[in-house]
């Protein structure tokens, strides 16, 4: 059983950065493709960006160059960089891990953390 937590949400004014970050325990992490995802109130989860085990990354056009996806696979951690931060960011972001070495394999999510962009 794979576990994900997520860190690093808050408050921040447009134009603001964050750094979210994800620990990933209980399993061997370079097995998982991870993704981070989001959600706004009254609006379906979207994925933000993904990075698969070797490092090849994708992102939502919302995202893409303001945001970096990166992880560490020596400490289990994946990392979301956010720059230019807009009103539009605000949601709770999720970090998704999704096994790889089997088709249609289990995927995991943590709990969320809260990004909120105000003035």
């Amino acid at each position: 059983q794979l576990r994900l937590v997520e860190s690093g949400g808050g408050l921040v004014q447009p134009g603001g950065s964050l750094r979210l970050a994800c620990v990933v325990s209980g399993s061997t992490f370079i097995n998982y493709d991870m993704r981070w995802y989001r959600q706004a109130p009254g609006k379906e989860r979207e994925l933000v960006a993904g990075i698969t085990t070797a490092g090849n990354t994708n992102y939502a056009d919302s995202g893409k160059g303001r945001f970096t996806i990166s992880r560490d696979n020596a400490n289990n951690m994946l990392y979301l960089q956010m720059n230019s931060l807009k009103f539009e960011d605000t949601a709770v972001y999720y970090c998704n891990a999704a096994f790889r070495l089997v088709a249609g394999g289990p995927v995991y999510w943590g709990r969320g953390t809260q990004v909120t962009v105000s003035s």
